[in-house]
């Protein structure tokens, strides 16, 4: 894989002599006392500024900063106009613009549409302190600020709106944000090699607009440079028949309204020969699989030669396209996906109108050193004392956590840490781990000896890649774990259990947990690390994520059998009962995904009631932006297979009816949906699982008051509490790390905020 300047390598910022700041200034009064007449960099955020480094635009801040810019924070302002962005003046290098560590849309809405009540990135959990889509809405105000500032848009809700996407909140495919922000680039990705970069250029005078070559960003530009040569995309991996037949009558003005054809240039365009029937023989069936006809659509491309993987762009279906086609817009999905790893990604390219959004391959992943320098930087650990003594939920839920590690190879469908921090795993050092832990010991108010996390977006990745440099630099996999572990795996957790036994000795520590999730299939390659995780590291319950128990919708998710999540359990009560400790496995699941019938969701709740598993809290299947499980929920394809117009169709839940349904199905137990299972086991023809046996699922008496859905179900945390017999089994329960609704939308230190799972 090629090598990547070092973050903190560039010579620094004439203003370095005036920083660091105790916290990075909000405040034209605070810039008074730091002795600055003008911030180099405003960076405005979604979020609450809290200092440390679980928080996107904290680590970014402090990263700049370490290069000597003066970098200040405008946080949550008030958007309906442009004055708060005016609070500290005008920037002398650029805007960066970010939502928070959550999308908006995610954070403010349910996964039935619903608006929330609340908001843990906000001081008091109060809702409403950011406008749905922030990104968009801030760099319009800040544009209407100062209109000649460059603005950089980044952070996940950027980052996963790169291309045309799928927008669930509106039911429909929006343009690249990048247009719609009316920004001058996007960043995507783990930030701080572009943010750095992009500075110390803007710093030396460059014109933003000149700013092309940074991995890790997105602009827009008209024409293709020279030197560069063009694949289309549809030569990668043809989608099949994409026009409908021609009618050899038609104008040329009906010829290009006709809806839904394929909208590349010109040159790409197919073209259609009328042959007679028996003039010669037709070659087979279509690759849309339409068969014999008198009309032979073929695609105007030759054997593609080997070019400069540097030099070369793919051409995605235009945003016209993907958006009248849905077929198009899985396609372009599946390319999209297989460009997402740095050694041999290549760069794409999306025609709006009449721009192209350029997007340049993904940023290179940080070394071990870069990773330890960014997470050692001089942060405060706290929320900004603009706050006063006012909680922050997501602060209280996440400040004693510790990121280990960026990336996630799982591949799982839903999940968009791919799409965002990649699937090459960035580790840090062991010791820069030991001295942050210390740091939380000896510096954080209220540390009581309990570090709630180490971890990332899952628990047991850390230090595990792949065998061979050569191999992961050219594979194109989406998961190394699915459908079976890779061959080419390191699956040694040597390093990780080194780690756990040195945090949990150190002095003044009484309890290390594991609160991020661990990847079970992959736990079970090392008895030894499920062994010292049980017996030092759970606090009474353990959360995981089989997600399903059937292998129709456990195909499309990407995630192994239930065999693995047994096993598992086997190993974890065996070194329980030896540790002589009562402890419980808690598992995730999904309502709702893509490829689930209601088949699926009642054999579901039968295996939940056969193990003796109450879902306390159920989380419906949300279509984030760019998932590949998204493009299934659009589309009805499967995009992890070469999408043709024959393909096999995916079947999707998508009705409130019915996903509420699927939600009451793994809440099988709570009286307020038996009416609507009854109803749907009749549908089912399975009557025969109303009553009161032991094999039933729900009785065929009502208790008086129930029999109406609670609006307190529609969402939130997911997990199953294990009906043992006794009282409800009600453990102290850890609470959920920042942005755990959906599962998995924040994991500690995310530079811009966690791949957002759901």
């Amino acid at each position: 894989m090629q090598t990547a300047r070092d973050v903190f390598s560039y010579r620094k910022y004439w203003a370095k002599r005036l920083t660091p700041a105790p916290f990075l200034p909000m405040s034209r009064a605070e810039m008074d006392e730091l002795g600055w007449d003008s911030c180099d960099i405003i960076l405005v955020t979604g979020d609450a500024y809290m200092d440390l480094p679980s928080f996107g635009m904290a680590i970014i801040g402090r990263v700049l900063e370490a290069q000597g810019f003066r970098v200040g924070i405008i946080a949550q302002p008030d958007w309906k106009s442009a004055e708060a962005f005016k609070a500290l003046g005008r920037p002398n290098l650029f805007f960066g613009i970010s939502a928070g560590n959550m999308d908006s849309m995610v954070n403010r809405y349910t996964a039935d549409r619903k608006i929330r009540s609340d908001d843990a990135y906000t001081p008091g959990g109060a809702a409403g302190r950011r406008p749905d889509r922030s990104v968009i809405v801030y760099a319009q105000r800040a544009r209407e600020a100062f209109g000649d500032v460059p603005i950089i848009i980044g952070g996940i809700e950027a980052s996963l709106r790169r291309i045309a996407h799928y927008d669930y909140w509106s039911d429909k495919v929006r343009c690249s944000i990048l247009l719609d922000a009316k920004a001058d680039l996007l960043v995507y990705g783990n930030a701080e090699r572009q943010v750095v970069e992009i500075a110390h250029r803007l710093a030396a005078k460059e014109p933003i607009a000149s700013i092309t070559d940074v991995r890790g960003t997105a602009f827009v530009r008209s024409a293709l440079p020279e030197g560069w040569s063009e694949i289309d995309s549809t030569h990668l991996d043809t989608p099949g028949v994409l026009n409908p037949p021609v009618n050899p009558y038609a104008s040329e003005e009906e010829m290009r309204s006709t809806k839904g054809s394929f909208s590349l240039r010109e040159k790409d365009r197919m073209r259609v020969e009328h042959t007679a029937a028996n003039d010669r023989p037709h070659p087979g069936p279509l690759p849309g699989g339409e068969g014999n006809s008198n009309i032979n659509v073929v695609h105007l491309h030759k054997r593609v030669p080997k070019l400069d993987r540097e030099k070369t762009v793919i051409r995605l279906p235009a945003f016209e396209a993907v958006s009248n086609d849905s077929i198009l817009y899985a396609h372009a999905s599946r390319v999209m996906h297989l460009e997402t790893n740095p050694g041999n990604a290549r760069a794409l390219v999306q025609r709006h109108g009449e721009r192209d959004v350029w997007l340049n391959p993904p940023p290179l992943p940080l070394t071990t050193k870069e990773m330890d320098g960014i997470y050692e930087l001089p942060y405060q650990r706290q929320p900004h004392p603009a706050y006063g003594k006012e909680k922050i939920p997501a602060y209280e839920m996440i400040r004693f956590s510790i990121a280990i590690q960026r990336g996630c190879f799982g591949g799982c469908t839903f999940c968009s840490i791919t799409e965002h921090e990649g699937r090459i795993i960035q580790n840090r050092s062991e010791d820069s781990v030991i001295r942050e832990i210390e740091t939380i010991r000896d510096t954080v108010p209220g540390f009581t000896g309990v570090i709630s996390d180490l971890g990332g977006p899952t628990a047991n990745m850390y230090r595990i890649a792949c065998k061979s440099r050569e191999i992961e630099s050219a594979c194109r996999k989406p998961s190394c774990v699915y459908p079976d572990i890779c061959q080419n795996l390191n699956t040694d957790h040597a390093p990780l259990i080194h780690l756990y036994k040195r945090a949990r000795e150190l002095p003044g520590i009484k309890k290390v947990l594991i609160g991020s999730g661990v990847r079970y299939d992959l736990a079970v390659q090392s008895p030894a690390y499920v062994k010292e995780l049980v017996q030092h590291h759970v606090g009474g319950y353990l959360k995981i994520a089989p997600e399903h128990s059937r292998e129709g919708p456990l195909s499309k998710m990407m995630k192994p059998g239930m065999g693995a999540y047994h096993k598992f359990k086997e190993l974890f009560d065996k070194y329980s009962k030896e540790a002589g400790k009562e402890q419980y496995l808690i598992p995730y699941f999904i309502a709702a995904h893509p490829g689930t019938t209601d088949e699926d969701m009642l054999e579901l709740a039968l295996w939940l009631k056969q193990n003796g598993f109450r879902a306390d809290q159920v989380q419906a299947f949300l279509p984030s932006p760019m998932a590949t499980a998204t493009a299934m929920y659009h589309s009805g394809k499967n995009p992890l297979r070469k999408v043709t117009r024959a393909s096999e169709p995916v079947y999707i839940p998508k009705g409130l009816k019915q996903r509420r349904l699927h939600k009451a199905f793994l809440r099988y137990h709570d009286a307020n949906n038996w009416p609507m299972l009854r109803a749907a086991l009749r549908r089912m023809h399975r009557t025969d699982l109303i009553g009161s046996g032991k094999h039933q699922l729900i009785p065929t008496y009502q208790p008086a008051g129930t029999g109406q859905v609670h609006e307190g179900h529609r969402g939130g945390k997911r997990f199953a509490t294990q009906h043992t017999g006794l009282p409800r089994f009600a453990p102290k329960k850890p609470k959920p790390r920042a942005g755990q609704r959906p599962h998995k939308t924040l994991h500690p230190g995310s530079p811009t905020g966690s791949g957002k799972r759901r």
